[in-house]
């Protein structure tokens, strides 16, 4: 905690590794809120004091001392008076829930039926001057004053009158300085928010010296102001919205909804408005008077009829930590919609192991052949009833969109007549359609930015989608389809089309159901996430796995003074003696084990594998977990074992016979939608001490996330090293600019190729390392670590696996496959012992 302290406090950038068990969610908390109560003291004690002047009485500076104090008292307590009643109101409620008295009914949320107005003209395209800096000369179609019609505001704009809207409420609102939390998914940031629950916070003295009330009167008042975040997804209350299954879909029917020309009765009648700004600070109110997670923020919203997902905007400024999702953080567009600021915050990004892979994801686009052939479909569709409506710009950039998507579309269609193979793309080949060429692409995006062309076309498209069931189809009650937002996501593609070429490449690939499709790979996440770092106070990237952690100094805050970088590695709460972690060099028979890519197909190293996990079942007690470092060879090793049952006499049982005459065998699918019964059924098993192999994949659904402790991992077994496709055409450009650039800034080829070669081991053991932390959870659990490949001998590999890991490492003492197997049972003779 200390160290995460001492972080903040000096500005700078921290890299923390803490294992799971050693209680790093809570150190991230009480170390940060700590840090910021500090901070906010010193800020109030600062406003208090006036500017010296000595020619002033003393009497006169202490009354202007005094007066200071009381502006910022009543300042904050005004807050926190209104929190406090919340509070209480929901005390009372929860009691009289639990008496059993009668609690009012709550209005429910109809599901009306999605109908749409006759009137097309709202599907129209303004007119568009390029030429006017991109402006439309059309109806005004921003979200303006709902007050004034847009047809008025159209009038007024015609007559040279400008309107400004009436102030809001003048009420200064504390821009505090926030914690902003990101972790990977909802449920991980969940979990945080229990934590925080847990925390009790000092009263800040603003509360203590507060004069309306009695002394310690206000104690449940330091509660920290907490505010969770979300996507449209997970926030949208509107059945006609939330219904709709695609992300994208429900961003786009939340925006279209907005929309000054959309009929009354059709708009969204949670959106907040100046009519109901009291409703919205009552939302901000009540989700700042308790620590509440994202679903409690939904609730809330249904409870008050108003969004949460535009309402919480008004809570950022009083909160004082933020807790979302890695989109809306790491994303630019997402912080800017959000309205989120990072200038002077402190920025937490947990589960960081994987950051860089992030930022590069969600900043990386690709476009399938059978989407390009949508959208074309759905453009056609919109210019055969507007084609000559278009006039001018709009005529000039819908003509250019058409031809670059063909053109796109075309090179999709040379490659699936030819030998397809995986490998880069150059824009200049899927810009090579007629007139293509001479397009320029930023003043077509800006065009489809201003002109929302992506809204009004797939707007127009489901209302004819929607029209001509309800013609074929009078009075039946069956929901209609729903069309797939097409144009936006080749918008987003296109956009790529503009990027520095340095910082990305494009790909041709294949889907396993034969659809061809071209990818944007971006190759460098340090300038997406530069601006975070320099605008934020301090950024702390924390994860149970960060090793090896030079990636980061070196492809992230290349740019970052090493003064400023500290990297800080907790080791495990574990006694020494509760991990035996041992590298395999060898199997039975002395048969050397090694995975790589041209020796592991190799039958003698399948059944070698094979003979030694019967082995390791043998001695392993409860549940053994088994990672392959592909979904392709769990499947070839398990079809070998299998095809040699088939084939093997009561004389001599096969491997896959062995295995499953020890413990029941469950193995994980990559066609596997969700992984909660495999899990449940594996845990069964072990509950009901019948023990439990299960077979996993290095970087799949089980090696993230999932919590293997006490019996149910006794022991993880690591098959050779996953190391990615090194021929694939990703990891060639991938690996290629690393030397590039490492070249460049060293001004050495040797270095640029050691840094390619040492990013490559480091992605390989970032997710071993990563399999590995499933097992051994808490302070009294207990396991064996097998590493199956000569490879994890090495010193360099060695060097890579967290500290924990490599305390617990056994030296290779000779003795070949028998002593390890020894070795292990020993291990858990010991435990049985103790208990």
């Amino acid at each position: 905690m200390n160290a995460i302290y001492e972080c903040i406090n000096e500005n700078s950038i921290g890299i923390f590794e803490s294992p799971t068990g050693t209680g790093k969610s809570l150190s991230l908390i009480c170390s940060a809120l700590t840090w910021l109560r500090e901070f906010q003291e010193k800020a109030f004690n600062a406003q208090q004091t006036p500017v010296d002047d000595s020619d002033e009485p003393g009497w006169v500076r202490e009354y202007m001392r005094q007066d200071l104090q009381r502006a910022a008292i009543d300042q904050r307590s005004e807050l926190e008076a209104r929190l406090k009643q919340i509070r209480a109101k929901e005390l009372r409620q929860k009691q009289r829930y639990e008496k059993g008295d009668p609690v009012p009914k709550r209005l429910k949320l109809v599901k009306d039926e999605v109908t749409e107005p006759d009137d097309e003209a709202r599907f129209e395209l303004e007119n568009y001057d390029s030429e006017d800096g991109g402006k439309s000369t059309g109806p005004v179609t921003q979200i303006a004053d709902p007050a004034i019609s847009s047809a008025s505001l159209e009038l007024m704009q015609k007559l040279g009158l400008s309107y400004k809207p009436a102030p809001e409420d003048d009420t200064p609102t504390i821009d505090e300085v926030k914690i902003l939390y990101c972790s990977r998914t909802h449920s991980q940031l969940t979990q945080f928010v229990q934590e925080i629950r847990r925390v009790e916070l000092p009263s800040p003295s603003w509360i203590a010296n507060d004069g309306h009330t009695e002394k310690g009167a206000l104690k449940d008042l330091a509660l920290v102001k907490h505010l969770p975040m979300g996507s449209r997804r997970n926030l949208c209350i509107n059945p006609k919205v939330s219904e709709l299954v695609d992300t994208s879909a429900i961003n786009e029917r939340c925006l279209e909804l907005q929309q000054p020309d959309m009929p009354k009765d059709l708009k969204c009648t949670f959106l907040p408005t100046r009519e109901n700004e009291t409703i919205v600070n009552d939302f901000r109110d009540h989700t700042l008077s308790a620590i509440r997670d994202i679903e409690d923020l939904g609730d809330l919203g249904k409870k008050l009829s108003i969004c949460p997902y535009y309402a919480s905007r008004a809570t950022i400024k009083p909160s004082e930590i933020v807790t979302l999702p890695y989109p809306l953080l790491l994303q630019k567009s997402a912080r800017e919609a959000l309205d989120l600021p990072t200038k002077g915050h402190v920025v937490i990004i947990d589960e960081a192991h994987n950051l860089m892979d992030t930022i590069s994801s969600i900043h990386s686009v690709s476009v399938t052949h059978v989407q390009l052939k949508r959208c074309r479909a759905q453009l056609g569709l919109y210019l055969q009833k507007f084609r000559n409506r278009l006039k001018g710009k709009n005529r000039v950039y819908v003509a250019q969109l058409v031809r670059v998507i063909d053109s796109i579309s075309a090179y999709l269609d040379n490659q699936a007549t030819h030998n397809f193979t995986d490998g880069l793309v150059g824009v200049s080949d899927l810009m090579t359609g007629k007139g293509v060429d001479q397009i320029n692409l930023y003043k077509l995006m800006h065009y489809l930015k201003q002109s929302k062309l992506a809204r009004k076309v797939e707007g127009y498209v489901r209302h004819e989608e929607q029209l001509t069931p309800r013609d074929q189809h009078k009075g039946s009650t069956k929901s209609r389809p729903l069309v797939m937002p097409a144009l936006t996501h080749i918008q987003l593609f296109l956009q790529a089309l503009t990027n520095p070429a340095e910082e990305g490449r494009f790909f041709c690939e294949k889907s396993d159901n034969g659809d061809l499709s071209v990818k944007y790979m971006l190759l460098d996440p340090t300038h997406h996430f530069k601006e975070i770092v320099e605008d934020a106070r301090a950024v702390i990237l924390a994860g149970g796995t960060m090793s090896p952690m030079d990636d980061y100094a070196r492809h992230l805050f290349p740019y970052v003074h090493p003064d400023r970088l500290k990297t800080w590695s907790c080791g495990h709460i574990i006694p020494r003696e509760n991990l035996l972690a041992v590298p395999v060099s060898a199997g039975p028979n002395d048969v050397e084990f090694d995975f790589t890519f041209e020796k592991r197909n190799s039958p003698q190293m399948m059944e070698t594998l094979g003979n030694c996990l019967v082995k390791l079942v043998a001695c392993i007690p409860d549940g053994l977990v088994v990672f392959f470092p592909s979904y392709a060879y769990l499947d070839q090793v398990v079809a070998y074992w299998k095809s040699k049952s088939m084939n093997s006499n009561a004389a001599s049982m096969a491997v896959w016979d062995r295995l499953l005459g020890c413990k029941p065998i469950f193995q994980e699918s990559k066609a596997t939608s969700s992984t909660d019964t495999l899990l449940i059924d594996y845990t069964l098993s072990i509950s009901t001490n019948k023990g439990g192999l299960l077979f996993s994949v290095v970087g799949g659904k089980l090696s993230e996330g999932i919590n293997f402790s006490d019996a149910l991992g006794r022991g993880v077994v690591v098959v050779g090293l996953p190391f990615p496709n090194i021929q694939s055409a990703q990891w060639k450009a991938k690996l290629e600019y690393i030397e590039q650039s490492a070249a460049k800034r060293t001004g050495s080829a040797q270095q640029g190729k050691e840094a390619s070669r040492e990013f490559y081991e480091n992605a390989c053991m970032r997710a071993v390392n990563q399999s590995i932390g499933r097992a051994i959870r808490h302070k009294g659990d207990y396991a064996s670590i097998v590493l199956l490949d000569r490879r994890y001998r090495g010193e360099r590999i060695q060097a890579k696996l967290p500290g924990w890991i490599r305390q617990g490492i056994v030296k290779d003492e000779g003795g070949g496959f028998g002593v390890v197997v020894n070795r292990l049972r020993g291990f858990f003779d010991g435990k049985k012992d103790a208990i």
